[in-house]
């Protein structure tokens, strides 16, 4: 699972022991070369997919970690690029290894935490990739009008949604031990550690978009493909923040 520059069995335990924030810190020299990591084939894929609606102006990724969405963005964006994370070791390894696309604007990297984010509606583009199962089902009203409220009028917010594995694929077991596992830690264990890699489900997120004032669209992703039922193996979900009527005052 994890080549001989990734973290040792003995390190992701202590990792796993630590709280969210502490945890990472302590993964960061190491996650680029964990699964964790979102693929490459994910961020191209998804970057080609908004290429048509921009250039942007200013983007924000939402979640950082080491910076592998933010250098999405700065092919996107022409003005500024924004990486905002909890942990301070993820920033820190995004400082060293994230470099500005040519032409494009260097990125800023700001500490916060995502359901309080520190920016006014500053932003036409918000992305994330891979970060939503560590916020259990009751914080995503929050973290979605967060969001609202840091993107400009008709400014969207983009991320990709793998189709969770069929009961007779044995990932699908994978991630509910992986889920169960998780569970009892943190039944047992403070303090806790979410991550919950099943707890993200596609109907309720749209739901959860829409309540916060968002139009929501999404469409299959290129290049992976459509299960046997026909729907998408993955899919780009953007949710986008309407445009104040002629005569309001914009909030």
């Amino acid at each position: 699972m994890f080549g001989p520059e990734g973290p040792t069995l003995r390190e992701l335990a202590r990792q796993a022991l630590s709280s969210v924030e502490h945890g990472y810190d302590l993964l960061a020299p190491k996650f680029d070369h964990t699964p964790f990591r979102t693929p490459d084939e994910i961020l191209g894929s998804v970057a080609r997919a908004l290429a048509p609606a921009g250039p942007f102006d200013d983007g924000l990724d939402l979640c950082c970690g080491t910076g592998a969405g933010t250098e999405v963005l700065s092919g996107l964006c022409r003005r500024s690029v924004t990486g905002v994370d909890f942990s301070a070791g993820m920033l820190e390894v995004a400082r060293q290894r994230v470099r500005p696309h040519p032409g494009g604007p260097g990125p800023a990297w700001v500490r916060g935490d995502a359901r309080a984010l520190p920016f006014a509606a500053a932003f036409d583009l918000v992305v994330s990739f891979g970060a939503f199962g560590h916020f259990l089902p009751g914080e995503l009203p929050v973290l979605f009008r967060q969001v609202h409220s840091v993107l400009r009028p008709g400014g969207r917010f983009a991320f990709p949604v793998l189709a969770p594995p069929r009961p007779a694929q044995p990932a699908f077991w994978t991630l509910l031990g992986f889920d169960a596992v998780m569970r009892v830690r943190n039944a047992l264990w403070r303090p806790p550690f979410v991550m919950y890699y099943r707890a993200f489900r596609f109907g309720e997120v749209r739901a959860e978009l829409a309540r916060a004032g968002f139009t929501v669209e999404s469409a299959a992703l290129p290049g992976f493909g459509r299960r046997g039922d026909g729907s998408p193996r993955a899919r780009l979900l953007v949710a986008r923040r309407g445009q104040p009527a002629a005569g309001s005052v914009n909030s």
